[in-house]
């Protein structure tokens, strides 16, 4: 293996030649998907690359700062929501977007207040709390769900002469590929390294010089951000919008990709959320076994592989860059 002999070297997202053609066959492949695949699998695509987003923000979240939430469901409908009335408002589709992921991400702020004094599973109880209160207040106050009725939401109109939905699909995916950049490039700054530090040791953490009251907010904030992004696409893809769309469910949905896809892994949340999504349209003729599936999945992945998918992955490279000097 080479060694490495520079900071910068380290941080290269491309450090390997082969490394970089994979990458380009995979982006070849994702834009050509729409031009080869069906409209079902166009569909498919977009739903991943939208969750791909809110998946790497609570992977930030938990696998790098270390603070369980259990409140992505109404942080998920705060963003939709906020997107649905901008969009009706006539506010343009880019701000509506950043307005969605800005009050998810202000909320989430205020939500990361208890986690300067909670932890563990009491931090979960008090973030799941949110996210009922949330879904309770968008149930009760018709004004903003439009009650029965729900809330129509302005979709993505045609780009250069394409169809709608091929449209959606490569706005998803150009969103989610500027998030994933921007995951790894938070990740590799000394933001990033002080969210790591806070997880492995906050009171050593505080010892260096790490504020543990702003970071553990930046990183409630940002996960947030990410969230609100992901529930306003949502919506924006389906173009309707009712509070039932956001239960508990979703946050167990985006809580076992990070899982399985691997702790503190930006490759890992991507594959994650590929397997929450594609696992029930596989099985889609026995929907009543997805839960048993994803739920088995899980504890295999935490007896048999703690890193995920991604981790696995990483071990069937490392196999074969060793081979046959095992």
């Amino acid at each position: 293996m080479d060694l490495i002999e520079s900071y910068s070297q380290e941080l290269r997202l491309i450090d390997k030649p082969w490394k970089g053609f994979w990458i380009i066959l995979l982006m070849l492949a994702l834009l050509l998907l729409p031009w080869f695949g069906s409209s079902h699998l166009i569909y498919v695509g977009t739903v991943i690359s939208i969750y791909a987003i809110g998946v790497q923000g609570q992977n930030i979240l938990i696998g790098y700062t270390g603070q369980i939430s259990l409140g992505q469901a109404g942080f998920l409908s705060i963003g939709a929501f906020a997107f649905g009335h901008l969009s009706r408002m006539g506010v343009p589709l880019p701000f509506g977007l950043l307005g969605a992921g800005l009050l998810s991400g202000f909320c989430g702020l205020l939500v990361g207040f208890p986690s300067l004094r909670l932890k563990g599973p009491y931090l979960a109880i008090a973030t799941l709390g949110f996210g009922i209160a949330v879904y309770q207040i968008l149930t009760a106050y018709e004004f903003l769900s439009g009650g029965r009725m729900g809330l129509f939401v302005r979709r993505l109109p045609p780009l250069l002469g394409l169809s709608k939905e091929i449209s959606m699909y490569y706005f998803s995916l150009g969103l989610a590929l500027c998030f994933t950049l921007l995951s790894y490039n938070l990740i590799s700054s000394y933001v990033g390294r002080a969210f790591i530090a806070i997880r492995d040791n906050d009171i050593a953490a505080e010892v260096m010089g790490v504020n543990l009251t702003g970071y553990k907010l930046l990183s409630f904030a940002i996960s947030s951000f990410y969230t609100g992004i992901q529930g306003a696409l949502y919506g924006m893809l389906l173009g309707f919008l009712e509070p039932q769309m956001f239960s508990f469910f979703e946050t167990i949905t985006i809580f076992t990709a990070v899982i399985i896809g691997g702790l503190a892994s930006i490759e890992g949340s991507i594959l994650g959320a590929a397997f929450v999504i594609l696992v029930p349209q596989l099985l889609s003729a026995y929907k009543q076994l997805v839960p048993v599936i994803l739920g088995l999945t899980v504890i295999v992945i935490m007896i048999f592989e703690p890193l995920g998918l991604a981790g696995r992955w990483f071990k069937i490279r490392l196999y074969f860059r060793n081979w046959p000097f095992r």
